[in-house]
């Protein structure tokens, strides 16, 4: 396909008073989709792909719900998988979206509503067609049932949702609010057989856990499940999608099968062993140390690391600024400060950590030094809601610490004077308390299946606040206990990679950073609730362009950095893999995900040898 961009297929009719109707194979909230309306596959995909073979995964912990929308229980992994949805975003693009269930979409320029028009060949598992219906009801379920910062979040923005007939489904939205996200979030959401859930409203509820799954219109449909031991999803024979051009090349695997393990290293030694074929490695101590192993030397099992194109994850120590001794900044800078990152790196990491201090490291809409040209003109346009450092300071980088030694003496130094200058003195016994004689304690969250370099750094961590009179430990549960713990907001910091990074905005980025949905949004664990952070975020929703959005985004990295409720952990350049020598995947990957659940496959001669070698069952 040619590199330029081409433009939405547009069909313009009159309608309300002449307003121009925007009819497209796909949505972009700028107008742009990179592939025409006749594309037959994208780009990056081998559309010649092999369907056949298995992919074997690990997971570690346990599972006793198969349903992943409910705040109760833990969900058994790619329990999705089985689900279709309207559209979906590409992976070598920024906010474009290409149909799936729905072969069109049509809506206006103010974007007041949209109508999309399903497929009619989409079927359920149970070959019972996927209808506007089934469209209407899964939207509402999500409403009254789903997650709670969703629920809130879309039932203001959408106002209506009704079945125009069995294939056209139409949303109206609240015009008083922004029209970033409208069309995304609804075209986004899975989709539901209605009936299903209609035959047992009490038990079959998308808010209570439960081993029972509604039949899916997706590629993939659960086979078997044997709980805290393994789940096996089987691709469907009989599924409608496949020709579909956002298919082609996908979707490879006759089975996709988790492994359930204790932890870490019973997973890895599992792996060695061949009880599963393929492995992301997040871990840089086995990464640089422990893939010597025969199956490796042998080149039975490959390793290959490949570029990350997307922005890396915010992931670090979050603070939780409910709890009231974390609400001083003063505080959280002193904490942070014993944190000595170049020594966990080259100690802990092997040196394969790069620092991160941007919520965007490495991309355009990542802010530096101070504000200048259009970023300055618009903070300075959002009035007293912006603090003056924001704008005559640099922007807050990661400390510089000693790699030569745990305990940086300087920062430590640093951090005990900002405590004393918050109110917590040193005591006889060293602890320091406040003018109430409360103590200053942290205490650190993990799951016991965390890996043991992560638990290692927690550890090292401790061992630095408590140098410096804080009442410091950190905690190891159980995954179950960890997750309800996570879910109550029941820690004082948590080791989180909840919070993500941004290319574009969205209603999305008020559940991660906004106040409104803050008490009680799963994917905001600190609890931030910014007034400087929700104007960025309103004014970003309005942009007129892509360069406008830009500049909100930028400063909204700056702000984010600036209300500092996250210690940054650096972050892995690279995507780690290592798999069993038959598996494949496309030479140019995209730049936004490595694809190995949709585009890569199984190469059969290869599987042959392993499997005539003895290597596999």
């Amino acid at each position: 396909m040619a590199l330029g961009v081409a433009l939405l297929a547009v069909q313009a009719f009159a309608q309300d008073g002449d307003e121009t109707i925007i009819k497209a194979h796909g949505y972009s909230y700028f107008g742009n989709l990179d592939y025409p309306e006749d594309y037959a596959h994208f780009d990056f995909v081998n559309p010649d792909a092999p369907k056949g073979g298995e992919l074997v995964l690990s997971a570690t912990g346990t599972f006793d719900s198969l349903n992943p929308y409910s705040r109760k229980g833990r969900a058994g992994a790619l329990t999705t998988l089985q689900y279709d949805q309207l559209f979906e975003s590409v992976e070598d693009s920024v906010g474009q979206y290409y149909c799936i269930l729905c072969e069109s979409l049509e809506y206006p320029e103010s974007r007041d509503w949209v109508i999309f028009n399903l497929r009619p060949e989409a079927t359920f598992w149970d070959g019972t067609p996927v209808t506007a219906e089934d469209v209407v009801y899964s939207h509402r379920l999500f409403i009254t049932q789903g997650l709670p910062s969703y629920a809130q979040a879309v039932g203001e923005m959408v106002t209506g949702a009704e079945a125009l007939d069995e294939h056209r489904v139409k949303f109206t939205f609240n015009p008083e609010l922004s029209k970033r996200s409208r069309i995304e979030t609804v075209g986004s959401t899975p989709v539901f057989k209605k009936a299903w859930f209609e035959e047992d409203p009490e038990n079959r509820r998308l808010d209570e856990p439960r081993m029972e799954v509604p039949p899916g219109s997706g590629p993939y449909r659960l086979d078997s499940y044997d709980v805290n031991r393994r789940i096996v999803y089987s691709r469907r024979d009989d599924y409608w999608g496949e020709d579909v051009p956002f298919n082609v090349g996908r979707n490879n695997y006759d089975t996709i099968r988790l492994e359930y393990f204790a932890d870490q290293t019973a997973s890895f030694e599992a792996f060695k062993a061949g009880e599963y074929t393929f492995k992301v490695e997040t871990d840089p101590k086995q990464w640089a140390s422990a893939y010597d192993f025969p199956k490796v030397q042998e080149g039975v099992i490959v390793t290959e690391e490949i570029p990350d194109g997307s922005p890396p994850n915010p992931t670090g120590f979050v603070f939780n600024l409910g709890k009231e001794q974390l609400q001083d900044k003063r505080v959280r800078e002193a904490i942070a400060l014993a944190f000595n990152f170049e020594w966990t790196n080259e100690s802990l990491l092997f040196g394969l950590y790069s620092p991160r201090s941007s919520f965007v490291e490495g991309t355009h809409v990542e802010a530096t030094d101070v504000p200048t040209g259009a970023e300055l003109e618009f903070l300075q346009s959002l009035g007293d809601v912006v603090p003056e450092e924001l704008l005559t300071e640099p922007v807050r980088v990661m400390h510089a610490s000693d790699g030569d030694r745990l305990a940086d003496r300087r920062n430590l130094r640093s951090a005990s004077r900002l405590l004393s200058e918050a109110g917590w003195e040193v005591g006889d016994d060293g602890i320091r308390r406040n003018d109430a004689g409360e103590t200053l304690s942290v205490n650190l969250l993990i799951p016991s299946n965390i890996q043991p370099s992560v638990e290692a750094m927690h550890e090292t961590f401790v061992q630095n606040l408590q140098q410096i009179g804080v009442d410091a430990t950190f905690e190891r549960v159980d995954p179950s206990q960890y997750t309800l713990r996570r879910r109550d907001r029941d820690y004082d910091i948590l080791y989180s990679t909840r919070y993500g990074a941004f290319l574009s905005t969205g209603g999305g980025l008020t559940q991660m950073y906004g106040s409104r949905e803050a008490e009680f949004s799963l994917f905001n664990p600190a609890g931030l609730a910014s007034p400087l952070v929700d104007e960025i975020l309103e004014a970003s929703f309005v942009a007129d362009s892509q360069e406008e959005t830009d500049v909100a985004l930028t400063a909204l990295d700056r702000a984010l950095r600036h209300e500092f409720f996250v210690i940054p952990t650096g972050y892995i350049a690279d995507h780690w893999v290592a798999y069993f020598d038959m598996y494949e995947h496309p030479e140019e990957l995209p730049p936004y995900d490595l694809g190995y659940l949709s585009f890569w496959w199984v190469n059969p001669e290869k599987e042959a040898a392993l499997k005539a070698a003895g290597h596999l069952d």
